[in-house]
């Protein structure tokens, strides 16, 4: 795979920017120049730095240290090698958060391959589609899904499939106990195929090798991130292996006015086939040296309060509806000081609504900062500062480096005044390359040096960014313009609203309609004209929704957005058939 080289990153024309006045101390403007370096030399630099022996993973009671990761990454590589895996080859790996998942990242790197995170819970459709994307002709599996991976083989590149188990990092009671009462239950226990293999079998047969003679620099790819395909397929974000350097060390540097690399963890709860965890929490780890706490299943709020109280950890990442279901859940409600020992929240992917904020935050005593992204950027991010002033509605301020502008939606490019809406634009030194084979989609993301996000928002007179909503989701009832965000913040306001979803819809009257999916807290009713003239005190006539259909869930992304899309085509499909 060929492409071109990295070109610098213009950080003079950011010699002012308002937002720089908002940073709290000790975050600098800047951190160039960028070392030309990978995860790879930030991993051999710690071991050498004597550092070698303090825990890198930690996984249900086991640990997990950097010289541990290094020497069984370095052999998993060499058995890749010898397997037949070649510089530039895309490997997937189907995996939720776990010490294999991390090992056979930096194996394939170490490799000379591009690592491709695939979620585990695709359906077989939607892994065929993944794989074929991709064209990865090796993919290293959980033990839980290699069935289903086997199942595409033949309709996908695939030739060759790694397989792991949970259990194989398990400490020796657990791993007992898995064995006897959950492994074959659950369906962890799978008859490896004649011409597959099994990585920990793999790891122990080169053992203390690594490969020779491959040479991975920091300007060569080293992840595909799938886009979140909430408007459309999904498509291969190809991040090279600086920026994953980058993102750890911007994002570390942030958090650390409050952290100790000594002392402090981050629960690794986002899972690692999303950017959010990938580029976000584990490099942040990974070049702060900060512990990496590993959830598997980040939907399990009882394991992750169990979680939280044994190992204590100074970093909690989530998303809204996390943060929502530790509100409601009856552990955290009986005790409040389940949370004392996070210094750090972060919720990032999808909007926070203030409601949801002020509730958590008033419930446990600790502050959530936001944080926004997206798989383009390879998570340059903007941030709420962690220390300094907080604003109602607004995602935060650009980390340094990161350079956000503000544009005329309608494509013309004119930049607009602070507290104008426009589609936000962002520069940053590690945007993604390229759409894997798909130029015309690169070309309308990355123009002039500029990824254009497809969101709408604007920057105040301080800098901060708010943001309006998807430029894809305005809803227009009778040419007026209306922003789903809007809507959902007024109707999570009422007491007994849990979760919404706001959307346009067909409407032969005024072309677009407004219609919010709801769903209640538990044991509440709300009559619909109830909800409607809650919405008439905070909005205009033509932004209250003109339809409301009450639901037991919404349907969401594998990290908690909710799909709006989805909710369309389900109102679309309902309508067209008179039902």
């Amino acid at each position: 795979m060929s492409l071109k080289p990295i070109s610098s990153f213009p950080f003079s024309f950011m010699t002012e920017r308002p937002w720089f006045n908002h940073y709290d101390a000790g975050v600098p403007q800047t951190l160039q120049p960028y070392p030309e370096h990978t995860l790879l030399d930030v991993l051999r630099e710690t071991v050498k730095s004597g550092r070698g022996d303090d825990p890198a993973l930690l996984f249900q009671g086991t640990t997990i240290s950097y010289r541990e990761l290094e020497e069984q990454s370095g052999a998993f590589a060499s058995a890749l090698v010898a397997a037949g895996v070649r510089k530039g080859e895309r490997v997937a790996i189907v995996m939720p958060n776990s010490p294999q998942m991390i090992i056979a990242e930096f194996g394939i790197w170490k490799a000379g391959g591009v690592v491709v995170p695939i979620n585990p819970l695709y359906t077989g459709h939607e892994l065929e589609y993944a794989i074929s994307e991709c064209g990865a002709e090796t993919a290293v599996v959980l033990s839980l899904f290699y069935a289903k991976v086997c199942e595409v083989r033949g309709k996908t590149p695939l030739k060759r499939i790694v397989a792991s188990n949970i259990k194989d990092y398990l400490p020796p009671l657990k791993r007992l106990l898995f064995t006897m009462l959950k492994e074959a239950k659950e369906g962890h226990r799978a008859s490896i195929a004649p011409g597959d293999y099994g990585m920990r079998e793999m790891i122990a047969a080169h053992e203390g090798k690594s490969p020779t003679g491959i040479s991975v620099t920091h300007a060569d790819p080293a992840v595909f991130m799938f886009s979140g395909g909430t408007t459309g397929r999904p498509k291969c974000a190809i991040g090279r292996h600086q920026a994953l350097v980058i993102s750890g060390m911007q994002i570390s540097k942030w958090f650390g006015v409050v952290l100790s690399t000594r002392e402090d963890s981050i629960i690794l709860n986002m899972p690692l086939f999303h950017v959010y965890g990938q580029l976000g929490i584990m490099t942040a780890g990974l070049v702060r040296n900060y512990p990496l706490i590993l959830v598997p299943n980040p939907k399990d709020i009882d394991g992750l309060l169990k979680l939280i109280k044994s190992q204590k950890p100074a970093v909690l990442p989530g998303v809204p509806t996390l943060f929502n279901a530790l509100a409601a859940h009856p552990k955290l409600q009986k005790d409040h000081t389940l949370l004392k020992s996070i210094k750090l929240i972060v919720s990032g992917a999808s909007p926070l609504h203030l409601e949801t904020r002020q509730r958590f935050e008033s419930m446990t005593g600790a502050q959530i900062i936001e944080a926004y992204g997206m798989t383009e950027s390879m998570l340059a991010a903007v941030f709420t500062p962690v220390l300094g002033i907080k604003k109602n509605g607004a995602v935060g301020v650009p980390g340094p480096d990161v350079d956000i502008r503000i544009v005329d939606a309608d494509d013309s490019g004119v930049e607009l005044p602070s507290g104008a809406v426009g589609e936000v634009l962002m520069q940053a030194p590690q945007l993604m390359e390229c759409y894997w084979h798909n130029p015309s989609e690169t070309e309308g993301m990355l123009r002039g040096g500029w990824l254009h996000t497809g969101d709408l928002g604007y920057l105040d007179e301080d800098g901060f960014l708010f943001i309006v909503d998807r430029k894809k989701d305005l809803i227009k009832p009778s040419g007026f313009q209306v922003w789903p965000r809007e809507v959902e913040e007024v109707i999570a306001l009422h007491p007994s609203v849990l979760e919404v979803g706001v959307a346009g819809v067909p409407d032969d009257r005024k072309g677009e309609a407004v219609k919010a999916w709801v769903v209640l807290r538990n044991g509440c009713e709300l009559p619909v004209e109830e909800l409607k003239e809650h919405c008439r005190k905070e909005l205009a006539a033509y932004k209250v929704p003109n339809h409301i259909e009450f639901r037991e869930a919404l349907p969401k992304s594998h990290i908690g957005k909710v799909l709006r899309r989805q909710l369309v085509e389900e109102h679309n499909s309902l309508a067209k058939s008179g039902t």
